[in-house]
């Protein structure tokens, strides 16, 4: 037992005599290579393997990323399988949504087609040499089916460019929501407001859930 903590003693003071604080150029001893030298190819190397020498290669053919199948034609680019635009918005349209749509609209939106969604945005009034924003108050844009609404803010339309890469698929589904409440709002009729709006607009409203009656 002694012998053996003598034997210790000696191989510690052996190992700190080691430790004298000396430089030396030789790389330290690696214990566990763990593939630290393997050989490999780096970013933008060439590899004469391949016919075209280069290391990096493109994905093969009909590759996609986890995440991102998009194999809902209509939600994701607004098409029926027969390539036709969607007539309605294939999301479930919630005050939510609207809300999330009128906040995404004034960001993107509001300068060109303006707040009311006539085409009298900021740029328009100003003397920049863009071609006129249509207004959404036409015929012809309330007519028009949900997804094409959806592909011109994807993909752009005539002038206008594309903002595919700036607003995610929901948010443009929720712009178009919001395209669709003020198109609503700015040509209602007095008959499609709800008549308990319709009191407070008219300032008769007594402030009673509608159809009751007062005993007063």
């Amino acid at each position: 037992m002694r012998r053996s903590f003598l034997t210790g003693l000696v191989l510690v003071a052996l190992l700190l005599a080691g430790c004298r604080g000396t430089r030396s150029d030789n790389p330290p001893f690696h214990m566990n290579l763990d593939m630290d030298f393997q050989q490999k190819f780096g970013p933008q190397e060439a590899n004469p393997f391949f016919e075209d020498d280069a290391a990096m290669r493109t994905p093969v053919s009909g590759t996609v990323a986890r995440g991102h199948l998009q194999a809902d034609s209509a939600l994701y680019r607004a098409r029926t399988s027969e390539g036709e635009y969607v007539e309605k918005i294939p999301i479930t349209v919630t005050q939510k949504v609207l809300e999330r749509g009128q906040e995404r609209y004034k960001i993107h939106c509001t300068p060109c087609h303006g707040k009311k969604g006539d085409g009298n945005g900021v740029i328009m009034r100003g003397d920049y040499g863009y071609t006129p924003a249509p207004s959404y108050h036409t015929d012809r844009l309330r007519k028009a089916p949900d997804g094409y609404l959806y592909d011109a803010i994807a993909n752009g339309v005539r002038s206008m460019p594309a903002y595919g890469q700036k607003i995610p698929v929901l948010d443009r589904w929720a712009i178009v929501a919001y395209i669709r409440a003020l198109q609503r709002s700015q040509n209602a009729t007095e008959k499609a407001v709800p008549p308990g709006v319709q009191a407070r607009l008219n300032g008769t409203d007594s402030g009673m859930p509608v159809g009751e009656a007062s005993t007063e």
